[in-house]
């Protein structure tokens, strides 16, 4: 099956940290970066979809970060 995470954090280097660390899993990217402003929380946002191909069933509570 094909996992699907939307990878977000403010527009810092944690960001691309993040973004770095699910490649290095084996995770794809998933089309173009989003980046928006949070008015909540005044700051820069940055989301990065990726997917990944697993041999496991989906269930609703499993911890895709650790797949």
């Amino acid at each position: 099956m094909k996992l699907y995470r939307l990878l977000t954090e403010d527009d810092t280097a944690a960001f691309c940290h993040k973004v770095s660390e699910a490649i290095s899993k084996g995770w794809e990217l998933y089309g173009a970066p989003t980046y928006a402003y949070d008015h909540a929380n005044g700051v820069m946002r940055c989301g990065q979809a990726v997917t990944k191909e697993a041999d496991v069933d989906y269930t609703p509570d499993m911890k895709l970060g650790a797949q």
